[in-house]
């Protein structure tokens, strides 16, 4: 990835779905940057209440910004709305925005000044506060509420960001800005895919992505979020252990599937240590996915595959090893 100018353009990719009670506040927080974006681009899935009329009042009170608005009906659903909205952003920068949280003040400037330090970096995401329906802090942040541990991070930093992302998701799309450059090798999104996990691990395969460790949004948490963060209790982490195996084991086998084929297709923009890691994962993931139905059957190939470390690179260690034994098929 080349480096951006001394004054790069910046696009904001934001997609609504019945958001009129937070638009507004979300539109002022982005709108009142400084720098400011030279584009926004709000693509709406069938909302059926004042969403784009609330946008199109904000807007006009910032003229120098050049709105676009795009209306689907049917609507797309979340990874193929982003999509949408990010391939119709002409920035050199584009930042990703849920409707209904609030940007920080000089988030955007902070975000340029770290893709200047960084040329090789093709995205960047941070840490938000969570706040509830109303505003108010939870006590909480996202990094912490993903329990994002100090090694994760700093082998983000060191530029290995996708030995993290093998083993899970860790990126969030409401706290990621993007290079419009990264777009050629993440378009089409597969739709097997969430639009800011696909970003993240297609991001740190062609090139690096980095973190910033403070908060740039409030990241709202209610009851009408389609996609939140929320911090398991014990007993909750305990439930999700015990959760059917099924679905969700042919869910990753199939999204590293599209994954692999994705990089086979980009060529030499992925050297061969990221392809050998790719393959490994999906071969731990088919093995996951195959296991039998009987749960002392289970135990010989996950022991083996956590002894050789397969757990530890591609999942997230002795927990998903322990889930794997203990899950019921359905």
């Amino acid at each position: 990835m080349s480096a951006l100018e001394s004054t790069p353009t910046i696009s904001v990719a934001l997609c609504t779905h019945n958001g009129a009670l937070y638009i507004e506040e979300q539109l002022v927080s982005i709108l009142e940057q400084q720098p400011a974006p030279q584009q926004l681009v709000v693509s709406d899935d069938a909302s059926r209440d004042a969403t784009i009329a609330i946008v199109h009042e904000v807007a006009a009170r910032y003229p120098a910004v050049k709105l676009t608005v795009l209306e689907n009906v049917p609507p797309l659903g979340v990874t193929k709305n982003f999509e949408q909205a990010i391939r119709a952003c002409t920035g050199d920068l584009i930042a990703l925005s849920d409707q209904d949280d609030v940007w920080h003040t000089g988030r955007l400037a902070l975000f340029v000044t770290e893709f200047a330090a960084h040329p090789d970096v093709a995205l960047i995401h941070s840490d938000a506060r969570l706040v509830d329906a109303e505003g108010a802090t939870v006590g909480q942040t996202l990094m912490g509420a993903l329990e994002v541990g100090a090694g994760e991070i700093a082998s983000i930093h060191s530029g290995d960001a996708f030995s993290v992302v093998l083993r899970r998701n860790v990126v969030t799309g409401a706290c990621s800005v993007l290079r419009k450059s990264l777009v050629e090798f993440a378009a089409p999104f597969p739709p097997s895919w969430v639009h800011d996990e696909w970003l993240g691990v297609i991001a740190a395969a062609v090139a690096s992505t980095d973190i910033i460790e403070q908060p740039t949004i409030d990241y709202r948490q209610h009851g009408a979020n389609q996609i939140g963060a929320t911090k398991l209790t014990l007993a909750g982490k305990f439930g999700r252990m015990m959760e059917p195996r099924r679905a969700r084991n042919a869910r990753l086998e199939t999204n590293m599937t599209v994954l692999v084929d994705r990089l086979q297709r980009l060529g030499s923009r992925v050297d061969d240590d990221t392809m050998h890691r790719a393959r490994a994962k999906l071969q731990h993931e088919q093995m996951r996915n195959a296991l039998p139905a009987g749960r002392l059957r289970r135990i010989p190939p996950v022991t083996r595959a956590l002894v050789s470390g397969h757990y530890g690179r591609y999942s997230r260690g002795p927990l998903d090893a322990v889930r794997d034994v203990l899950q019921p098929v359905d």
